[in-house]
């Protein structure tokens, strides 16, 4: 198996219930990477409707797997024959129900999807939780994916790892008030797993309330950030190299000293 591989994070400034200019917008940085040789491309959350569009949900929500947005990621991975990650908004086979919901698709078509778990402030309000942490093989890696405020919890993307992750995924839209948050956790998930992290986040703001922070980085196994950019409207490629990934973990191997069983019991002591 090929270890070396160009992954790529896309980030934007999607405006608001704007759906096929975002498409439009997401379609050509989409374009660059693949020129650029990329086999896995992450784009940020909700970048195809805007964030701040609590009022419009339902309209702009769509069925996983069957809805516009699902149709244009398999359309565009089949044309470069890569990768891509998404979350979108969820309208799920139950009246009423939506979710934050990460989609993956890929050169085949449609692979799978990951529902946002742990719901940042008002968005409970919105969006149904999650409850189920799939890995998904892509041939040259084994791919985990995050939603945003997740990053900043070390249980799933521990849980990802264990499930077989040497890759992490995380599609955003991360506030700049908090950006110190962003840049702490995203090297944090990646070095105490001993994997690759590829954090797409969004740029620009919606009203007062949402600020975004940018900074869309690429992190290694040791927690180093590979490449990052504050760029409006952007792109960053790296190649990441996966024959770094067990290296890593021998050599600070928090997951051979992991106590699964003591952790996963709450159980504590001295």
């Amino acid at each position: 198996m090929i270890s070396t591989v160009k992954v790529a994070a896309v980030q934007m400034n999607s405006l608001p219930y704007d759906k096929a200019g975002n498409l439009a917008l997401a379609e050509g940085l989409v374009r660059q990477a693949a020129e650029a040789g990329a086999k896995l491309v992450v784009l940020p959350e909700l970048f195809n409707t805007g964030y701040q569009v609590a009022d419009q949900d339902y309209a702009l929500s769509e069925p996983v797997p069957g809805g516009e947005t699902v149709r244009w990621m398999e359309e565009l991975s089949a044309r470069h024959q890569l990768y891509l990650v998404a979350a979108i908004i969820e309208r799920s086979a139950c009246e009423g129900v939506l979710y934050d919901t990460c989609v993956l698709t890929g050169p085949e078509g449609y692979v799978g999807k990951y529902r946002k778990v742990c719901l940042w402030g008002a968005e409970s309000l919105r969006f149904r939780s999650g409850h189920e942490y799939p890995v998904f093989d892509l041939g040259f890696a084994r791919l985990g994916m995050q939603i945003c405020y997740e990053v900043g919890f070390p249980e799933g993307a521990r849980i990802l790892t264990l499930n077989g992750a040497n890759l992490l995924a995380y599609s955003a839209a991360f506030g700049r008030r908090r950006s110190y948050v962003w840049e702490l956790a995203s090297r944090a998930r990646a070095l105490e797993n001993g994997l690759y992290v590829v954090a797409a986040n969004r740029s620009g703001a919606e009203g007062e309330e949402s600020v975004f922070a940018a900074k869309s980085r690429i992190v290694d196994p040791t927690g180093a950030v590979l490449e990052e950019t504050e760029a409006e409207n952007g792109i960053i490629v790296t190649e990441i190299d996966l024959d770094r990934v067990p290296v890593q973990r021998m050599t600070v191997p928090y997951l051979r000293d992991y106590k699964q069983q003591l952790f996963a019991n709450g159980i504590g002591g001295v």
